[in-house]
């Protein structure tokens, strides 16, 4: 063990994560590959180099010999500016970064952002499939999103060539020599096309954390890291994430998914981004709450007009919030531009 990353205390307390020199490269492999990238691109890297991402990106440059900008600090539009200057031809970081170069392609509409992009690429937060369509559609760029954590850095990664269905519903596939497994709540595996929790083996896999007593509790008995969250796998080996285990709301009994809902706020106008929450109801044990942020002239949302449309998309009655929060902004980490949820729960579950 030679390197120390800090988790980024999203949903708990931030922990260390050891890693190897080899578990780091075994994670940037995988990303240089999906990728399909030559010396002929220039990249970017818009998030903090101390970010487990940062040693990701670099044995990306090193494996395919080819250069990329650094943003000391990244704002738009302000960075616009060095991404043409330099060229950039692969841009990304999270959802959040697809979002904000959305939002400025939308300001002049019928010329490219960048001319010389071709690829966003990212991955740290969920991707709504509203997002990926609309990236293609406005930006006339691919985009493809991987999934990753601290604990291991890159698990799958969409690649160019995948399907439209595949970039839009799914993280992509692992590399060669990860492992996933869906569990069941005992830790049993389940078949391909089955919900159940993410567990995962391989180099990319860190080796556990600085506290002895949370690296016992993050493998089981056959070393797979369980991760927590919830997802499906193709026999192609394209995996779909549906929520995390702490994320899913519980009402009346209900098990509801938050990012099920979240994806279809996603494709409503007024919505800029969203978070959906579960707040402590003396009725229904939990209620669904939506925490919207909306786009620059939007008309004000309500919870009616709202609900409406995710009845029309085709939301289960039982599944519909019955609380509508807007703020001006979600709160963030500084990193992936990750939403806190807990912050949204300790502001609004009074």
């Amino acid at each position: 063990v030679r390197w120390i990353y800090w988790t980024s205390g999203t949903t708990s307390d931030p922990k260390g994560v050891l890693h190897t020199d080899r578990s780091l490269i075994a994670g940037g492999s995988c990303l240089a590959h999906a990728l399909e990238l030559s010396a002929g691109d220039v990249g970017s890297m818009a998030f903090p180099y101390a970010h487990v991402a940062g040693p990701d990106y670099t044995v990306m440059l090193l494996l395919y010999g080819f250069p990329a900008v650094m943003f000391e600090q990244f704002a738009l539009p302000d960075a616009l500016a060095e991404y043409r200057r330099h060229g950039v031809t692969v841009a990304g970081g999270s959802t959040a970064f697809y979002a904000m170069f959305l939002a400025e392609q939308r300001k002049a509409p019928d010329r490219p952002l960048i001319p010389s992009l071709r690829l966003l690429a990212g991955g740290g937060a969920p991707k709504p499939p509203e997002v990926y369509h609309a990236v293609v559609r406005e930006m006339g760029v691919q985009l493809t999103h991987g999934y990753g954590m601290t604990e291991v850095p890159m698990i799958t990664m969409g690649a160019p060539g995948d399907t439209t269905e595949n970039l839009a519903l799914t993280e992509g596939r692992p590399p060669e020599g990860m492992e996933i497994r869906i569990a069941d709540e005992h830790g049993k595996p389940l078949p391909y096309g089955a919900e159940g929790e993410v567990r995962l083996r391989g180099e990319a896999v860190c080796r556990g954390y600085l506290d002895a007593g949370a690296s016992a509790a993050a493998f089981d008995a056959e070393g797979f890291l369980i991760t927590g969250d919830l997802g499906r796998l193709q026999e192609s080996g394209h995996l779909t994430l549906t929520g995390r285990l702490k994320d899913i709301i519980i009402r009346k009994g209900e098990n509801i998914s938050a990012k099920e809902i979240e994806d279809l706020l996603h494709t409503h106008p007024a919505v800029a981004d969203a978070a959906v929450i579960g707040l402590p109801d003396p009725e229904r044990g939990e209620r669904v709450c939506a925490v919207v942020e909306q786009p620059p002239g939007a008309p004000p949302l309500t919870l009616a007009a709202l609900s409406a449309h995710l009845r029309e998309a085709g939301l289960s009655v039982h599944k519909v919030p019955e609380q509508l929060e807007v703020l001006d902004a979600l709160p963030r980490n500084e990193t992936l531009r990750k939403v806190l949820k807990y912050r949204l729960r300790e502001r609004f579950g009074g």
